[in-house]
């Protein structure tokens, strides 16, 4: 089975979300919106372009078996999409690639948000080991999924850092 279309499917979401992004972000900024350690933004977009390019690279001619693994990876490739666009559109307009806030906000408690607090990048976090194993490409596997942890585990600071100092962050996660 050809996985060349599943690439495509990736590259088109990617584009998509990056042009929501972008409005999103425009809507925030004409409401008073800030954005917040902008330079942090530069490494999670290299970081996915280079994951997309290896996986790409390394999968190549892109057939796999139609087998179970292939099967139990779009399965959960399928849920893991369903769960990325239930964050987007709980978060409306305040979905972004980047940490954009409006100051004095209220954070999202609805949706995926109601039972955990970020799981976009559980999603992001799932998908850097599941497509790599759906693909067959080990090295882009063991060398992506680390290093997603440790991009996201910064960025993850930064962004609560800047939602307890300008949201109610602070008032609905009090410990930490």
């Amino acid at each position: 089975m050809s996985l060349g279309w599943l690439f495509g499917l990736l590259i088109g979401e990617r584009l998509f979300e990056l042009r929501l992004a972008a409005r999103n972000r425009r809507i925030l900024l004409r409401r008073g919106g800030q954005e917040f350690f902008p330079e942090s933004y530069r490494i999670i977009v290299w970081m996915h372009l280079m994951f997309l390019a290896c996986l790409v690279l390394e999968s190549y001619p892109w057939w796999v078996p139609l087998d179970t693994l292939t099967l139990c990876g779009l399965g959960m490739f399928v849920l893991l999409q369903s769960l990325r666009y239930w964050c987007v559109s709980s978060l409306k307009e305040y979905w972004n690639t980047r940490i954009i806030l409006l100051p004095g906000a209220k954070i999202c408690r609805r949706g995926p948000y109601r039972f955990m607090r970020h799981p976009n990048y559980l999603v992001v976090t799932l998908e850097f080991a599941l497509l790599p194993l759906l693909a067959r490409a080990p090295v882009t596997f063991l060398v992506f999924s680390v290093a997603n942890l440790f991009v996201l585990r910064q960025r993850i600071l930064l962004e609560e850092q800047a939602l307890r100092e300008h949201t109610d962050y602070g008032q609905q996660f009090p410990s930490g």
